[in-house]
């Protein structure tokens, strides 16, 4: 049996997948082409790997109040940051997400931990061990310092700690500048609209009103 080659054919170019009028273009002008599927050269395998290492965006109101406890709520802010919840999970790498807290100001415990928790800060000098109540520091720093400091607890020690703990945003109140970060926010898929829509939307209900 003759080859290709023997035959005077052009020899068939092996390339990925590219899009159909491509390869129909190569098949005018005579050339042999074999479409090869992206699965025999494990490029499925390495999309997806891409898609699920992407880090996305958390909203938590603590205002809320659905929203836990600070023991709590630390735990499962933790478990985002450390990207638990993902199959891809590994203890050696960092694949968690940004997490958004806002309304720290109103962060809830329970019992008397307010007046009873203290924060202990220690120097190489001797007899110079400061100690602040819960209280003291939301009075002071405000209540996301204490949030962060339940989540840092809660995070592995080991130096993704800094990096994890860098991720998660607090806010003293509603407002912050990650809501086009945001893929989902208060449970509700989050829909842009244009400029000039809304400007016109605010031009017909002022129409209304006159």
């Amino acid at each position: 049996m003759q080859t290709a080659a023997e035959l005077g054919a052009p020899e068939p170019r092996r390339m990925a997948s590219r899009p159909v009028d491509w390869i129909v273009e190569m098949m005018a002008e005579g050339a042999a082409v074999e479409v090869i599927d992206m699965r025999e050269l494990g490029m499925e395998k390495l999309v997806k790997t891409r898609l699920a290492y992407s880090r996305a965006w958390h909203h938590v109101s603590l205002a809320s109040p659905t929203t836990p406890s600070l023991g709590r709520l630390a735990s499962r802010i933790a478990i985002l940051l450390m990207g638990k919840h993902k199959p891809i999970w590994d203890p050696s790498t960092d694949c968690g997400d940004y997490v958004v807290a806002t309304g720290c100001n109103d962060v809830l415990v329970t019992g008397k931990k307010k007046e009873q928790k203290m924060y202990y800060k220690r120097t190489t000098r001797p007899g110079v061990m400061k100690s602040l109540s819960m209280e003291s520091m939301i009075r002071k720093w405000g209540g996301g310092e204490v949030l962060k400091r339940a989540v840092r607890g809660m995070l592995p020690k080991n130096r993704l700690r800094d990096k994890r703990l860098e991720r998660l945003k607090v806010f003293e109140g509603e407002a912050h500048p990650y809501r086009t970060n945001l893929v989902r926010f208060e449970g509700r898929i989050r829909q842009v609209e244009p400029e000039v829509k809304t400007e016109l939307l605010k031009q017909t209900s002022v129409q209304r009103c006159d």
